[in-house]
């Protein structure tokens, strides 16, 4: 049996954190989240999740900023990142692309939007 793969969540909002938590576990999936992403390299450091969901906005440091010190990480680097925001404009997920991000997930979206970017980077 292949072992279940786990996927840090990182967003400050407690609903849309519940909401994709709930679909990866559906799904087979091991959900951790993280609601401050001042936290995110020791999470990883502790978790070692197989991809990252990143929200964009988010106080402190944005999502953005977070994904471009991963990616420039060796340590990190290597991690699939997929923003999932409500930032929507082409300019935005450009700029997403830029920052290293592998996937770009707009809110809101279905469940089958979301297990859909999964699967691309996992399997």
């Amino acid at each position: 049996m292949p072992a279940v793969k786990k996927i840090l969540i990182v967003d400050d909002s407690v609903a849309e954190s519940r909401l994709m938590q709930s679909y990866l576990q559906q799904a087979g999936y091991w959900a951790v989240v993280l609601g401050d992403p001042t936290r995110l390299e020791q999470m990883i450091d502790m978790e070692r999740p197989q991809l990252i969901l990143l929200d964009v906005v988010m106080p402190t440091r944005n999502g953005f900023q977070a994904c471009r010190e991963l990616k420039s990480n060796t340590a990190y680097g290597m991690i699939p990142v997929v923003l999932v925001t409500s930032k929507s404009l082409d300019s935005d997920k450009f700029w997403g692309r830029q920052q290293g991000a592998d996937g770009y997930l707009v809110k809101p979206f279905t469940r089958e939007q979301l297990l859909g970017e999964i699967q691309r980077l996992l399997h």
